[in-house]
């Protein structure tokens, strides 16, 4: 009996238009539990190494959890893999919604797409049914008109649609996939491998709810969030959202602030989350079956930024990359970036983090008007700013630039406008600052796709949360401050757990190892009442372990080594004004804490790749079985 998961994943060449299913055994989905594991798996049997991300060759996966769709907070999440057209590396992105339930419930736990239509078509997936259809009439659309014309085309309101919006039929690089035309597999250009295979959207219902093994323990769970929720440390995320840290960041002198330059911005409290929710928001929005409900959705009616709350409201990210990195600190503006990113369907983080970089270059002379079609590019001139962001998305003008990403537009302008920019391995830095949180330096600069913030714990857990931290064996608290052997363990330890989290799928704002709502014995639990295994925590962290190990051992097979896993030259600079002023990041500790880090993981210290006892312990010693053949 399969409790949990449907056991089906859908192949689909879209070449040949042929349609297939496979049904793994238990084994498999225990040893990936889904998510970015079970992508992966995947992609390092069917990728040829080497190939351009917008090859028909390279392979693109949509993938649930085990647990995806059980009727508990935190459980409608998919995850999109494949190889990144921003990094060369290996693409990884999550998102929530109603979308990855409904996907569950129509009867399918993954979809492994190949190949390249000859026109648009999109995946039909009913109730344990699939087909591809004409997407002609689709293409070049915002999201918000595809949602309209499928709901119509189909007959009804209740299905949901992943598509990759106008952003990634241009081959924007940092194009997503949207669902809801708010929710976004966000980071790496997803939306843009999905855009090269012409496939325009994927539409899903169903009413096939897999079955739990123990549906009173379930419930006993899913009651206990909702009764806790007051005094859990995602409470304010349900009243204020993420938009309630950005004063707190700043405080902290950790708000990107004009391009990385500063740690704190004169016009934060705009932008923060008290004063979205008394001046533009509309509606808190949820994901399926969960509490929490931390989706801001705004709304403006006035003035020369006016938002339209179909498409949502802006995340702590967005806030910080359209407002704080591009010294904007009108709310309204901001949030109407927002909203041009979800219609073109473009990672928020990205696109404000090009901008940002576009106008540090123009304030220092290095962009002129006539590079910029005639933008002022100043820091803080928030038409400019959303002006440039309809550009990227229609890839119009210098906006076709900007759309390859910053590292690449660097390019095109010498050593100082490349000593600007501020990514890893390509991917433009989210809102975080690794000056301020040591730990971040480290992940943000080993992490297999790129900087990203949701890959491992911030310092100030390992204080604020000993009792978690203790069922993960952490018991040594470390000062923010230092990136020390016990922080490395920290960080290690903690990026298994997220790594888990992305594997099966769980929210990170409802479990995790420490400010979450359900700590890491609830996250056992669930997985032991919706599936009837006997899983260990232990166990799950060595889902987490495996899933890294796979990333990293894609990124080899493309080239990618410890000389990859290195920091901007910006962040070299001291930060200026407010609690981290003169604060720099010393590449001399970043390369001592990469040489812990490799040792701790198992990796070689030269080349920062897996050594082959370590796959072969993690079960994966037939990744070098493929590489060599």
């Amino acid at each position: 009996m399969r409790y949990g998961y449907n056991g089906r994943i859908l192949h689909v060449d879209l070449t040949s238009q042929i349609l297939e299913v496979e049904e793994p055994d238990e084994g498999f989905y225990r040893k990936y539990m889904g998510g970015s594991a079970l992508g992966l798996h995947y992609l390092l049997t069917k990728n040829p190494p080497n190939i351009d991300a917008f090859s028909p060759e390279n392979t693109f996966v949509f993938s649930l959890g085990v647990c995806t769709g059980a009727p508990i907070s935190g459980q409608s999440r998919m995850t999109t893999t494949s190889k990144s057209p921003l990094t060369g590396a290996i693409g990884d992105a999550q998102s929530g919604g109603f979308f990855p339930a409904e996907m569950k419930f129509s009867g399918f736990d993954a979809i492994v797409v190949t190949g390249c239509a000859q026109s648009p078509v999109y995946l039909w997936l009913h109730d344990g049914q699939a087909e591809l259809r004409d997407a002609k009439h689709l293409w070049g659309k915002v999201t918000g008109d595809v949602d309209r014309i499928l709901k119509t085309e189909l007959g009804d309101d209740k299905i949901e649609i992943a598509q990759c919006g106008p952003a990634g039929e241009n081959l924007n690089r940092y194009a997503c996939v949207m669902n809801m035309s708010n929710r976004a597999n966000g980071r790496t250009g997803m939306g843009a491998v999905m855009g090269s295979k012409k496939l325009k959207a994927i539409v899903v219902r169903g009413k096939n709810r897999p079955k739990i093994a123990d549906m009173a323990r379930l419930k006993k769970l899913a009651k206990w969030g909702p009764a806790n929720f007051e005094e859990s440390g995602v409470y304010t995320l349900g009243t204020l959202g993420t938009a309630g840290i950005v004063v707190s960041q700043d405080r902290a002198g950790g708000l990107p602030t004009r391009n990385w330059s500063s740690g704190t911005f004169e016009h934060c409290e705009n932008l923060d989350g008290k004063t979205m929710f008394n001046t533009i928001l509309k509606e808190r929005d949820s994901c399926y079956a969960c509490a929490v409900r931390c989706k801001r959705v705004v709304e403006v009616t006035e003035g020369p930024f006016k938002v339209d709350p179909y498409y949502g409201g802006p995340e702590y990210e967005t806030l910080a990359t359209f407002g704080s990195y591009c010294g904007v600190g009108d709310l309204a503006a901001v949030s109407l970036a927002n909203q041009l990113c979800n219609m073109y369907g473009m990672d928020t983080i990205s696109c404000g983090a090009s901008v940002a970089w576009a106008m540090d270059c123009y304030e220092q002379g290095l962009l002129t008007l006539e590079d910029t079609d005639g933008l002022e590019l100043n820091f803080g001139n928030a038409e400019a700013m959303v002006a440039l962001v309809e550009k990227i998305g229609n890839r119009e003008g210098f906006g076709d630039l900007l759309a390859e990403g910053s590292a690449r537009a660097a390019a095109r302008f010498g050593q100082e406008a490349q000593d600007l920019v501020v990514t890893v391995k390509g991917q433009e830095f989210p809102a975080h600052m690794p000056r301020v949180k040591r730990s971040l330096a480290l992940i943000y600069a080993v992490n297999p796709f790129g900087a990203d913030h949701m890959s491992h714990e911030h310092d100030p857990s390992y204080r604020d949360y000993p009792k978690r931290m203790g069922m993960l064996g952490l018991e040594d608290p470390q000062p923010d401050s230092v990136l020390n052997d016990e922080k490395v363990r920290y960080a290690l330890t903690t990026q298994y757990t997220y790594s888990y989290l992305d594997s099966a799928n769980f929210c990170q704002f409802v479990f995790g190892p420490a400010w979450q709502l359900y700590g890491p014995d609830q996250m056992v639990d669930v997985v032991q009442a919706v599936t009837g295994w006997d899983v260990t925590l232990e166990e799950l962290q060595r889902v987490g372990e495996r899933r890294l190990n796979m990333m990293r051992a894609f990124n080899a097979r493309e080239g990618f080594t410890r000389e990859n896993d290195r920091l901007p030259k910006k962040l070299e600079k001291a930060l200026v004004g407010g609690a981290s002023d003169g604060v720099f990041l010393s590449q001399e500790d970043l390369e001592n804490a990469k040489d812990v880090y490799y040792k701790m993981a198992g990796w070689d210290i030269e080349t920062g790749i897996p050594k082959d006892a370590k796959l072969a312990e993690l079960g994966l010693e037939w990744i070098t079985s493929v590489d060599n053949a």
